[in-house]
């Protein structure tokens, strides 16, 4: 009876380990470790910081507007129209009802621009630009099921232009006979670049189907897209080779972008280019 009433003694054991301090528990921790870790949260702090402060003025229109000044202190004048050069890729067939489209943005005397076709036949316009009858391309191969070999002209439009080596050029612009331009706003956009170094300029399409098939990173013939002159004279001296290989693409647009890979040069992507 004594036996069972007696209280039991708390096992020592536990109630050491439950009264220890967390004091005791945690290593005491040296000055070196402790710097280490204030050096270490510190360079993070930074990072991010830096992150922040790039991606911020990345994407910042002050950062846009800057690049003219920054044109202007590498000792460029200033890009008018004057110094952009149109190729218009059209056919025989789609002239006469597309014309008119390439009325609404072209002015004869300030715009410089040709239109070029797989025939001739057509009278000449003083209204309009003027109609060049693209070179035979029948000896390049064109591979891709239920294309159009159109294509291939379409993709030399961009060696013919550079080839006739028209003075004062510093930015070939390429589009579709229904691309509508607004010219002065082309010309503000190309202004915040150096035309003597490489760029290929335009967006990708807003169609998203039309990106998966083809790229994101591909400026489309159908919104337009611009090439400095420097880019374009390296460009016209591969092109004929280029276009050997790559006989499976689909369209112009798509071999002008592969060759312009080969070089090495990808899209700037300006938004102002719309592929619908």
């Amino acid at each position: 009876m004594n036996s069972t009433s007696r209280k039991r003694r708390p096992d020592s054991s536990l109630t050491r380990t439950d009264s220890l301090s967390s004091e005791s528990l945690s290593p005491t921790k040296s000055p070196a470790m402790t710097n280490g870790i204030r050096v270490r949260n510190l360079f993070l702090l930074l990072l991010f910081a830096c992150v922040v402060i790039y991606t911020l003025f990345s994407f910042s229109p002050i950062r846009r507007a800057q690049f003219p000044s920054l044109v202007r202190s590498l000792g460029l004048s200033s890009t008018r129209r004057r110094h952009l050069l149109f190729s218009i890729a059209s056919s025989h067939d789609s002239w006469l009802r597309r014309s008119s489209y390439v009325r609404l943005w072209y002015s004869p005397e300030s715009t410089r621009a040709f239109v070029f076709l797989d025939r001739g036949g057509f009278e000449s316009d003083p209204s309009l630009p003027p109609l060049i009858v693209s070179e035979d391309v029948s000896r390049f191969p064109y591979n891709f099921p239920g294309g159009l070999r159109s294509a291939i002209r379409v993709a030399r439009v961009a060696k013919e232009a550079v080839d006739r080596d028209d003075k004062d050029v510093r930015w070939f612009i390429f589009g579709d006979d229904d691309t509508v331009f607004f010219v002065e706003n082309l010309v503000t956009v190309l202004s915040k670049y150096d035309h003597r170094k490489w760029f290929y300029i335009g967006s990708n399409s807003e169609s998203f189907d039309q990106n998966v098939r083809y790229s994101f990173d591909m400026a489309f013939g159908g919104g337009g897209f611009a090439i400095s002159a420097s880019l374009a004279r390296a460009l016209s001296k591969v092109m004929d080779s280029c276009l050997m290989r790559y006989s499976h693409m689909y369209g112009g647009d798509s071999r002008i972008f592969s060759c312009l890979a080969e070089l090495g040069v990808t899209l700037t992507h300006e938004p102002g280019f719309h592929q619908i």
